[in-house]
């Protein structure tokens, strides 16, 4: 069984195989790197789920197969709530983990510890060739710290450390896969998701 996930990001792929393997035995999930001359959609609806659907939409279009797509983000209290939907884009055109991060933290430098809550945010659409569609979100709440620790994860896991491990002070990026998964806003939507995908690929099976 192969269902398309809408991304290049390989270690996104790979956590995303993970858990679903865990529902769906034998699944394989193929990236935008396994699609020849796929070009990817313009992400400019204003929320996570509009992001995600468009881009599960335009996987189903390009490859036939059924297309899971995350939109994802890290919320700053201090911020407003940005950098949101703009979040992998937040250093501009030069944009990198590497520059997000560090602009993030020039941003927060002047704020006490106790003002640097945050919470990454997911939704997750599931889009199936016949029309079908699902979403479902996820989310996890934790603070900014002050420095980039960790060499695991990607995007702003180096810099958020959850609530879950906040006595230990670990950032996402220091946690190793299985943990990150269990607690991690995208690993709780996919596990909501991975049961209707195995019904729906039981069915068209």
């Amino acid at each position: 069984m192969k269902v398309f996930l809408a991304s290049a990001n390989a270690k996104k792929i790979l956590e995303m195989q993970r858990i679903l393997a865990e529902h769906v035995p034998g699944v394989e999930v193929l990236g935008i790197g396994d699609v020849e001359g796929y070009v990817e959609p313009v992400e400019d609806e204003p929320t996570f789920e509009g992001n995600a659907l468009l881009k599960a939409r335009a996987g189903v279009a390009a490859t036939g197969l059924p297309s899971i797509a995350d939109d994802s983000g890290l919320c700053v209290d201090a911020l407003n709530g940005m950098p949101g939907v703009l979040s992998a884009r937040w250093a501009g055109r030069r944009k990198s983990d590497a520059r997000n991060n560090e602009l993030l933290l020039d941003q927060l430098h002047d704020v006490p510890d106790a003002r640097r809550g945050a919470h990454f945010a997911c939704a997750v659409a599931w889009v199936l060739p016949d029309g079908r569609e699902r979403v479902v979100e996820g989310r996890m709440d934790g603070r900014i710290v002050r420095e980039q620790r960790g060499s695991g994860g990607f995007g702003y896991d180096v810099v958020f450390v959850a609530v879950e491990h906040d006595a230990e002070d670990l950032t996402s990026a220091e946690l190793g896969p299985g943990e990150k998964d269990r607690i991690s806003h995208r690993g709780r939507a996919l596990r909501a998701l991975a049961p209707y995908v195995a019904e729906d690929l039981s069915d068209a099976g």
